[in-house]
């Protein structure tokens, strides 16, 4: 067991990377909307820039010379429609803002998860093999965790006024990185296989895809502060140049 302890050491510290985005709902702001316009729009950068540049090029890259780009279209559609369903089907009332605000943040969460599955098994199983590989790795995924965390916790936060809850939901999406990649490692080793990781990539865009366009873009635009969107959209598009 000695030879795992480092991989998951570093694959925790990717994971929980999401906690230091959280870390904004100790910062005090006059005006709520300020704000929640910027993070809603930062939030959606964030997650159709990763979905865009990252998720669905590397699958694509992948399937291109085995799958028609129908496949890739229909995969990214699942996530679509999963996120959809979750959506006509949770029990809020849509005329509540905080109600729709607080869907937002479990959406974010069950996207933030089921993203951070995958990326667990990545960086435990390039950490196992090649050390040097994996802390690169982490150093990576740790960076573009963060935002995936504001994206989460803003939204819990100011729909529930509660701080305990927020940092929990962001610790719960965190630390799923670290352990649901530890068990798909331990169990799942000897099948796990390209195919599943970029399959699984694919879903996650077309969730991403799905909360951003639909879900945080209008509830960002409804604060009416085009101007704290349009720098969350620049330093959002700046973070993920860097990233």
């Amino acid at each position: 067991m000695d030879n795992i302890k480092l991989p998951l050491i570093l694959t925790t510290i990717s994971g929980l990377s999401t906690m230091l985005g959280a870390l904004l709902i100790f910062i005090k702001v006059k005006k709520i909307n300020n704000i929640l316009s910027f993070s809603l729009m930062f939030s959606a950068t964030i997650m159709l820039g990763i979905s865009l540049t990252d998720l669905i090029p590397n699958a694509y890259s992948f399937f291109k010379n085995f799958y028609s780009i129908k496949f890739i279209v229909l995969a990214i559609l699942i996530g679509a429609v999963i996120t959809f369903i979750l959506d006509e089907y949770m029990d809020y009332n849509k005329n509540n803002d905080n109600n729709n605000l607080y869907k937002i943040g479990i959406f974010s969460m069950i996207a933030i998860i089921i993203h951070n599955l995958p990326e667990g098994v990545i960086t435990f199983m390039s950490s196992y093999n090649n050390i040097t590989l994996g802390l690169s790795l982490t150093i990576a995924i740790a960076c573009h965790n963060i935002p995936e965390g504001i994206s989460l916790s803003l939204p819990i936060y100011y729909s529930t006024n509660s701080k305990k809850k927020a940092l929990f939901y962001t610790f719960i999406s965190g630390i799923s990185e670290p352990i649901g990649g530890l068990l798909i490692f331990l169990i799942f080793k000897n099948f796990l296989n390209d195919f599943i990781l970029n399959f699984i990539l694919l879903i996650v865009a077309g969730m991403m895809s799905y909360l951003s366009i639909v879900k945080l873009i209008p509830e960002a635009i409804k604060q009416k502060n085009f101007k704290n969107m349009i720098l969350a959209i620049f330093i959002g598009i700046t973070i993920l140049l860097i990233i």
